[in-house]
């Protein structure tokens, strides 16, 4: 079960694979498959080739259709997380996905945490060999608009010399590596928190980036499929910030101990994204 703090959408869940929507795994450019579509929008992978170590930059590139969106990483009740796989023939292993800070999206209908203009999620990939390198990926994403359309798609690259400039793939890579959470530090991080006995509130101190008066969006998250983000009780003095926030349905019986959350904390333009550990 996924929790989130959220209104749920509502929605009917479509099931359209890629095959139907699109002829799969044309010739792709060298470090740029082919988009593949669907009605809600269009997603492909973007890549340079490996370096000396057999490190891989690459993106999953998704854009939905005006009005349209697309999920984060904990996507509620009824989204769908991103997920990409790699073929196990392509001699490459997947080694993080990343993801831009999202935005909090409203409707009458619902609230979500994704995106709802062009994003790429940043891929952390391997190969375990040199030379010639052909990577085969299955993504499967979720879009929604008045219904919700699991989006999974075929795509293909290969890589050719490294030696070689490429300031399309490039650009596009540096962007969203531009769009990450920053990780915590002096003057935007999480001072302390504290979970409450019973498991239904959990208390943070933060230092904000800028003094001001309004309301940051903060998202936490825990057990994987679990996101809370009602806010209790805040209070802003210049930079320092505290609010609690409303821990919603747990795992039967779950326990924190040893365990680490994390949170997201957006503050107008930045972004910063820490983990949570508890004793």
């Amino acid at each position: 079960m996924r929790v989130i703090s959220l209104l749920a959408r509502p929605l009917l869940i479509a099931v359209i694979s890629a095959a139907s929507v699109l002829p799969l795994l044309r010739q792709a450019h060298a470090e740029m498959s082919d988009w593949a579509e669907n009605e809600g929008g269009r997603m492909r992978l973007v890549a340079l080739p490996p370096d000396a170590d057999g490190h891989i930059r690459a993106g999953l590139q998704i854009e939905p259709k005006p009005g349209w969106i697309t999920y984060w990483r904990e996507p509620g009740n009824n989204g769908i997380p991103p997920q990409v796989t790699i073929a196990p023939q392509s001699g490459v292993t997947l080694d993080a996905i990343s993801y831009p800070a999202p935005k909090y999206i409203s409707s009458s209908k619902a609230e979500d945490i994704g995106y709802e203009a062009p994003v790429t999620l940043p891929l952390s990939l391997t190969a375990s060999k040199a030379g010639l390198v052909v990577l085969d990926a299955t993504a499967f994403i979720g879009i929604c608009k008045d219904i919700c359309i699991p989006f999974q798609a075929q795509l293909s690259l290969k890589f050719g010399a490294a030696a070689q400039s490429r300031p399309q793939e490039e650009m596009i890579l540096q962007s969203a590596a531009a769009r990450l959470p920053e990780a915590p530090s002096a003057d935007f991080e999480v001072v302390a928190h504290i979970m409450s006995p019973d498991l239904k509130q959990l208390s943070l101190k933060i230092t904000l980036p800028e003094a001001g008066s309004g309301t940051p969006d903060i998202v936490v998250t825990g057990p994987s499929g679990y996101a809370f983000t009602k806010q209790m009780n805040v209070a802003r003095s210049g930079k320092a910030y505290s609010t609690d926030i409303a821990i919603g349905k747990l795992p039967k019986n779950y326990d924190t101990s040893g365990k680490q959350w994390r949170v997201l904390i957006i503050d107008g333009a930045r972004a910063m994204e820490s983990t949570l550990a508890f004793d």
